[in-house]
């Protein structure tokens, strides 16, 4: 479905369709039909979905026949619009009991467990809510209302009240608010924003003040950065400085996430007006979240005039150890600086955060995960002084997830890193920690276990906001170096290089060692990283720049140092060098020793397009001495020249072409129908530059036949 999308324009982030195909039963022309009417921040998670999902034709089509009776529907119209599935408070509504429910033809719609109830096909409550007259549907509520009131839930009781009234109702949004807020914290942001929008509606003055705020920082902890800007947006600049205060950090982090950089303004003038505590703990909260923000996007300039505000303001509320240390120390760490002073903070999110990278550039990739698994276990109460409340929120998930991977990439658990991001992924907003960190991951994880751009990678890609850099001759080089197209590899590598080396501070699986300069050194740049990974990359360096009176002697000092890289993926990459370097110099039972050391470890780490580049090289090494290689495609070569044009789906369609198949026959074998074939097929010629099948088999051929 990613890939459907994206070819359709609909680019659509993984967990957004993951919820779409829950809500909808997992039917793809409904998924299909939804998100085409969804706006690009909804298809972008920057704005939660819409509720209820709009009554698409396939939807209306699926229930159009269904028959029930007044009270049948009414049942499941309440089952549709209450905040949870309760059996309870629903027998009570209907008056029949829970076997009679299920005894009844309205039984074949819902399945009752375990004092629960839901709807067997989840688009059936679509099509209850499109369905049904806002008459009807707030009879239902009010009912509800009375339900809840007297059972004691005061929040479902509120809620009801708010959707059946159809006048303003104010003394609900004290009430919606103050529960919206307690979700909030608890780690359900998405309902808190429900009850905090309703809210919304009905306050007013202070109030309503009070409610956009929760619904702004809910919006925020959700990952709906849109809808955080908005929300706290509105504050501005007329309402209470205290509700402004307590909205500014949230504020600038939407702003952040939306525009690819912090706001550019000064913190004194956002400073608070009176000595009240509270008011000067959230302006220096907001301080601590901009200059975090400002290290993760390279704005040192902007890092260090927020961390002075942090300065001040922790001074002034007397939370210098707790929350001014640890955030200097891990944005000086974002910002490339190894040289920090070692800090035991023991805080579920910065402190584990910031424990668990200073132990991996120590050399101890494995403590590091331990201590951020302890900071995400959720078994501590203990508030966290840089997100308070939003400990459990999904983006502060998300910050974690894309933290694990990385460190997981650092111990060379390449496939393994690369399954946890696609998990991550479809239930967390990962593209957005990290000034985008996540989706560089995705993409070099998938180059080296595919050996091409993925859907999920290409999805994540698609919905990153317009300030995020990825670095993409640096991708395109590596899976040319890996397709055996060396020489666009290397001179890809190098325009990089001029154009400034453009990258993350974390470092991610490159191809540095083809960056040299005229003196043969790589270029430089303020990293973080692992021992082994930062020593494996000297040794490539060394391999790559040893001229033919010192080859010997270097061989034999990076054969010893790479014994000592504990990371299988660093250390395949210096035996890949070795045997390359082997291989120029015609010493060939060498190189296919080194190559073969390579091809394992690469296996052992998940890395399984470039354990096929590897046996490539081996195959290519054996041929010129005679060996029985294994039968090759016979347009190898063109398949993975024109893999740097065309989509995976063009190339599909493109090979077979070449191979002679009718359109038809392409498109039963590739489950496609004739007119996707011919749609990808005049891609293929317009990127190609040529006019028909013929010309195109020609073309086909003699790339091959040359390369």
């Amino acid at each position: 479905m990613l890939d459907e999308l994206l070819e359709l324009d609909l680019g659509c982030a993984p967990h957004v369709l993951a919820r779409l195909a829950a809500d909808l039963d997992a039917d793809a022309s409904t998924i299909r039909e939804v998100v085409e009417r969804l706006s690009a921040d909804q298809r972008h998670g920057r704005r939660p979905l819409p509720a209820p999902l709009p009554l698409v034709p396939s939807i209306a089509r699926r229930f159009e026949a269904i028959e029930l009776d007044v009270r049948d529907r009414d049942l499941l119209t309440a089952l549709s619009v209450c905040l949870n599935g309760r059996l309870g408070p629903l027998l009570e509504f209907d008056g029949r009991s829970a076997a009679a429910i299920a005894a009844a033809p309205l039984g074949d719609h819902v399945r009752l467990h375990a004092g629960r109830v839901r709807f067997v096909d989840p688009r059936l409550s679509i099509w209850i809510r499109g369905t049904t007259g806002a008459a009807a549907l707030a009879r239902v509520h009010e009912r509800l209302s009375a339900i809840f009131r007297r059972r004691g839930d005061r929040m479902s009781a509120d809620w009801h009240r708010a959707r059946a009234s159809l006048e303003s109702e104010p003394e609900t949004a004290v009430g919606l608010t103050s529960i919206a807020r307690q979700l909030s914290e608890a780690g359900h942001p998405e309902r808190a924003l429900l009850l905090a929008r309703e809210a919304t509606e009905h306050a007013t003055g202070e109030v309503r003040d009070e409610a956009r705020l929760v619904a702004g920082a809910s919006a925020v902890g959700a990952g709906f950065s849109a809808e955080a800007a908005a929300w706290l947006g509105g504050l501005y600049p007329h309402a209470a400085e205290r509700w402004r205060l307590r909205g500014l950090g949230g504020l600038l982090v939407a702003r952040a996430f939306e525009q690819g950089a912090v706001p550019d303004v000064d913190p004194n003038a956002l400073r608070p007006s009176t000595d009240d505590e509270e008011d000067w703990c959230h302006w220096t909260r907001a301080a601590a979240l901009s200059a975090v923000m400002c290290a993760e996007r390279g704005d040192r300039r902007g890092m260090r005039v927020w961390l002075d505000a942090l300065r001040e303001g922790t001074a002034r509320i007397g939370a210098e150890r707790e929350l001014r240390d640890p955030v200097v120390a891990l944005s000086w760490l974002i910002a490339g600086e190894r040289d920090i002073e070692e800090t035991v903070d023991t805080s579920p999110v910065i402190g584990a955060m910031l424990c668990s990278l200073q132990a991996a550039m120590d050399g101890d990739v494995d403590r590091g995960l331990r201590v951020l698994a302890r900071g995400g276990s959720g078994v501590s109460a203990e508030a966290d002084p840089f997100v308070p409340g939003f400990e459990r929120s999904p983006v502060v998930e998300a910050y974690r997830a894309v933290v694990e991977v990385l460190l997981l990439a650092w111990r060379g658990d390449i496939g393994y890193a690369r399954d946890r991001l696609m998990q991550a992924a479809l239930e967390l907003p990962v593209s957005q920690p990290l000034a985008g960190l996540g989706v560089v991951l995705a993409r070099r994880l998938d180059l080296a276990v595919l050996g091409e751009l993925g859907p999920f990678a290409r999805s994540l890609t698609a919905v990153l906001p317009a300030g995020a850099r990825i670095d993409r001759l640096v991708d395109r080089g590596i899976q040319s170096f890996l397709a055996g197209s060396f020489d666009d590899a290397a001179a890809t590598i190098r325009l990089w290089a001029d154009l400034g080396s453009s990258r993350t501070t974390m470092t991610v699986p490159a191809l540095d060692e083809l960056a040299l300069d005229p003196d043969g050194r790589s270029t430089p740049a303020a990293s973080i990283e692992p021992p082994d990974i930062a020593l494996a990359q000297r040794l490539r360096v060394r391999l790559a720049t040893a001229g033919d009176g010192r080859w010997r002697s270097e061989c034999v000092a990076v054969c010893e140092a790479a014994r000592t890289l504990h990371s299988p993926f660093a250390r395949a990459r210096v035996e890949t060098m070795l045997g390359t370097q082997y291989a120029i110099r015609d010493d060939h039972p060498s190189a296919r020793i080194h190559l073969q050391h390579a091809e394992r470890l690469f296996e052992l780490s998940g890395a399984t397009a470039w354990a096929r580049a590897i046996r490539g090289r081996l195959d290519r090494l054996d041929a010129r001495e005679g060996s029985i290689i294994p039968a090759a495609d016979p347009l190898a070569a063109c398949r993975a020249a024109w893999s740097l044009q065309l989509t995976a789906r063009e190339l599909e369609v493109a090979m077979h072409a070449v191979r002679g198949a009718a359109n038809r026959d392409i498109a039963e074998t590739l489950n496609l129908s004739v007119r996707t074939v011919e749609v990808h097929l005049g891609r293929v010629f317009t990127k190609l530059d040529v006019r028909s099948r013929v010309e195109l088999t020609v073309l086909g051929h003699r790339t091959d036949r040359h390369l």
